[in-house]
């Protein structure tokens, strides 16, 4: 019987490592690369996913680990259409190539992004089909705020034009373990510094999360139906920032109050965006979430408190 293979460029983060993992498991023969051999998390090494050093621009060596065809290949740090039209000889010898996009391309009505001056505003959950950011010409830096957006939405087109069955994913706020910014070590932070209260701004917001198990549960859904497309990647609940700042709480056994206000500075948080993706096409693929949002959000805090 045929051993699947994948190959997973920057896979040491978040939803590269559950990826692996979750392939891993599954009986799937499994490479990740990365520049810095101390980041792969021990886990993945004693599941059999081997790491190889390899600088994601390395076409060459990319190309090396591929050979001569691989079943499943994700890129998780393509930033331009320039990183995506540099691999695209490589993704020519894969069964099912992923690209992992993100949010920060689509737009509201007034064609304001989520990386504006002035913040948009959502009539409702995002489709795959709603507007988006212009791609940005070559030569923009994507490690920039007004960048990046337009970055990612460039790597789209290039991906979706090459004619190959690119899967393009949109996940939302992800969380996970191995996460290179975990967004709730802020907050634990504040908790564990101030132990009796909780200052929280826009409590009402639902700003949507991506839990990295459930985004890996995905691509394993799309590795064994390869085709051209766009896909929401995000957890089946929406809850609100109240909500997630409560299950930290919870999860590290923080007892202090969590007080509302109105002060935008003393009450800041990660979950300040009020977005919701569809995830309705990836349901009708197969895609099964792993869990709930807060149910998965609890792995995240608890690698992030035993650091």
């Amino acid at each position: 019987m045929h051993q699947r293979r994948a190959v997973l460029l920057g896979g040491t983060g978040a939803v590269g490592g559950a990826t692996a993992l979750r392939l891993a498991r599954a009986g799937w023969d499994v490479a990740v690369t990365g520049r810095d051999p101390s980041r792969m998390p021990a886990e993945l090494t004693e599941a059999g996913v081997r790491f190889r050093q390899v600088e994601r621009g390395d076409v060459r060596e990319v190309g090396r680990l591929v050979g001569d065809g691989v079943d499943l290949l994700v890129d998780l740090v393509a930033y331009t259409g320039e990183d995506v039209a540099a691999m695209l000889p490589v993704m020519g010898a894969v069964a099912c190539p992923v690209v992992v996009s993100g949010r920060a391309v689509y737009v509201d009505r007034e064609g304001r992004d989520l990386n504006g001056e002035v913040p948009p505003r959502f009539d409702g959950p995002l489709t795959e089909d709603g507007p988006t950011l212009a791609p940005a010409p070559p030569g923009t830096d994507p490690f920039t705020r007004e960048g990046y957006g337009p970055c990612k939405a460039a790597a789209e087109r290039v991906a979706l034009d090459s004619g190959l069955p690119v899967t393009v994913l949109r996940p939302s706020k992800v969380h996970g373990r191995w996460a290179r910014n975990a967004r709730t070590r802020a907050v634990i932070e504040r908790m564990r510094s101030d132990a009796d209260r909780f200052d929280l701004a826009y409590g009402d917001v639902t700003d949507h999360l991506s839990a990295a198990s459930n985004v890996a549960a995905l691509i394993e859904v799309v590795a064994a139906k390869p085709k051209a497309r766009i896909l929401n990647a995000a957890d089946p609940d929406t809850p609100t920032a109240e909500d997630i700042v409560r299950a930290v709480a919870a999860e590290i056994a923080w007892d202090g109050t969590i007080v509302r206000t109105e002060d935008a500075e003393r009450g800041r948080h990660p979950w300040q965006t009020a977005m919701v993706l569809d995830t309705t096409a990836a349901l009708e693929l197969g895609y099964r979430p792993v869990g709930t949002a807060l149910d998965l959000l609890a792995e995240e805090v608890r690698w992030v408190a035993s650091r």
